[in-house]
């Protein structure tokens, strides 16, 4: 099969039929002869047309190329910003010119082995989802069946957990080896908490701790001036600093909860300290220049707001957060940053600039932008975002966030939001119909074990039980105290189980709202002491998984 690298073809076996291959691939075997285009004459050099299509048309079958970059002057740097995309590689170059692959690497196409000469050329880049190994083991970026989960890397680890959308190519070897690497997680602080879009960062910082590596947080009082625009399509709200110290401080106490950040396991910063002091001519005499326009306008966090506008001010961000990439390598030696999707663009101007003025190769790794099985964006409901600062929402409202999930998402959210290990979920796995609802209890107890703790978990878990299954403790429900008599719309509204008066009064009119298990159907019903029971209680509801107890107000 033609190759644009000098001896390191795509190997296609001699007994191997040619009918079997991907059919464009076949077309370019037989027109084309192997050609080492360091020697060949420029009349026998492939044009720039065909190299790209070579390397689309390879990884379009998942094979193997290598290319070297002196070879190719006229090319654009089409290795550059490597990356994987679902566990295939992908390539993307400062034109944006991305080759993308659906189709898993055929078994009969194997790299060549690695030769001394080839394995000491640093420039040489893997184009597939396999490196070449230099040791002669194997090249599978995937962890070996019957690995014990001791013996699993922390790469293995997030992967097997469904952690990793995409990284870049150094990243699985690096988070294998036992030497410790220092990552960072960006938190801008727009609010005193965290909430449940932030976990997936938040646990797989755990993970890596665990697996001995360096967490470093950071927490964006600098670039919290300006806001992040990435996923937003309006400018965000400026905050004091008075504002930003406050949330920091709500979000330091969040983070301590997955991270160990004493005897040096693991430490929390903040770009202020480095961004705020900065000379605005210096910065820009010194670092504006390594960043191109051009390539800023492509990145999906500018474009998705160049027809409703955007300022100079957001436009700026992503400069921001390429140079705290740098400022952490020259501090901390921190080598990976680790984000959403929809960072990975801001993450690459990092690498990009790291490369430049340090010469020094670091990675990245970004998690999939979850959704719930049914579309919706992963910690929204309809009364809002579900918040980890109990302030906010309730151990008990927490829990019935988790118990309620789709049946499913229960087992990708157990691998995401619990420590449980991959044996018991397997376990729970198997778990159908009905009996789900166990799995489910399962997830909710230990995702807000981690959060409010064990006993407010379980006393969440038992107020549910009460709730909805007649078992468990009635007095570990959600309570709220009313004077009696009362009108049950505006007991609604004040209870916070509608949001409004109007909300109540169509919720009564859809047959939505019950006292005691009975249903209402005025709304200017009158709620009184004679429906308490023995414990000076009745049970407000609405829906089916709206439910508080109301007591008398004394």
């Amino acid at each position: 099969v033609w190759s644009v690298a000098p001896r390191v073809p795509l190997l296609l076996p001699p007994e191997h039929s040619q009918s079997a291959l991907h059919p464009n691939i076949a077309v370019i075997s037989a027109k084309h002869s192997p050609i080492d285009c360091r020697r060949a004459s420029a009349s026998q050099r492939p044009s720039r047309s065909v190299v790209t299509a070579v390397f689309a048309l390879a990884a379009s079958v998942g094979m193997v190329s290598f290319c070297h970059m002196r070879m190719l002057p006229s090319l654009p740097r089409i290795t550059a910003g490597l990356r994987t995309r679902g566990g295939v590689r992908t390539a993307v170059s400062p034109v944006s010119l991305r080759l993308r692959t659906t189709v898993s690497r055929p078994a009969c196409f194997r790299p060549l082995p690695t030769t001394r000469e080839t394995a000491g050329r640093s420039s040489w880049r893997a184009f597939s989802t396999t490196t070449p190994p230099i040791d002669g083991g194997s090249s599978e970026t995937k962890p070996s069946e019957g690995v014990s989960q001791a013996e699993k890397s922390a790469y293995d680890v997030l992967q097997e957990r469904g952690f990793i959308k995409e990284n870049t190519e150094g990243v699985p070897n690096m988070l294998r080896k036992e030497a410790p690497v220092s990552f960072y997680v960006g938190f801008d602080p727009t609010a005193d908490s965290l909430h449940v879009g932030s976990l997936v960062p938040l646990m797989a910082m755990s993970h890596l701790q665990k697996n001995g590596h360096k967490p470093i947080a950071l927490v964006g009082g600098g670039t919290g001036m300006i806001g992040d625009p990435s996923g937003k399509e309006e400018a965000r709200q400026m905050m004091t600093t008075d504002t930003i110290e406050k949330n920091k401080q709500g979000i330091r106490a969040q983070i301590e909860k997955f991270i160990d950040l004493n005897d040096d396991k693991g430490i929390m910063v903040d770009n202020a300290d480095w961004l705020l002091g900065m000379k605005y001519i210096d910065f820009l005499r010194e670092y504006g220049s390594l960043f191109s326009v051009n390539v800023m306008l492509t990145k999906a966090s500018v474009k998705s707001r160049l027809d409703r506008g955007m300022s100079f001010l957001e436009f700026n961000y992503q400069l921001l957060q390429a140079y705290d990439y740098l400022e952490l390598y020259r501090r901390y030696g921190c080598r990976l940053q680790i984000g959403g999707d929809d960072q990975w663009g801001n993450i690459v101007g990092g690498i990009d600039l790291v490369r430049r003025l340090e010469q020094k190769e670091v990675g990245a790794l970004t998690f999939p932008l979850l959704t719930t099985a049914s579309g919706a964006k992963m910690g929204k409901t309809a009364s809002g975002a579900v918040w980890l600062d109990p302030a906010r929402v309730s151990p008990y409202d927490y829990y019935q966030f988790w118990v309620n999930v789709d049946d499913r998402d229960v087992s990708r959210f157990l691998k995401l939001f619990t420590f449980l290990d991959m044996d018991a979920i397997a376990e729970l796995d198997k778990l159908q119909g009905a009996d789900l609802r166990q799995a489910k209890r399962v997830l909710a107890l230990e995702a807000t074990s981690i959060i409010h703790g064990r006993e407010a978990a379980e006393e969440a878990m038992r107020g549910a039980q009460a709730a909805f299954e007649g078992a468990g403790d009635v007095l570990a429900m959600p309570t709220y105290e009313s004077a009696l008599p009362a009108k049950v719309v505006p007991l609604l509204a004040a209870s916070g189980l509608c949001s409004s008066k109007a909300d109540a009064k169509r919720s009564i009119a859809g047959g939505a709202v019950r006292i005691n298990g009975e249903k209402i159907s005025d709304p200017d019903f009158v709620v009184d002491e004679s429906m308490l029971d023995d414990s000076k209680a009745l049970v407000l509801q609405r829906g089916k998984k709206n439910k508080l107890r109301v007591v008398v107000k004394v």
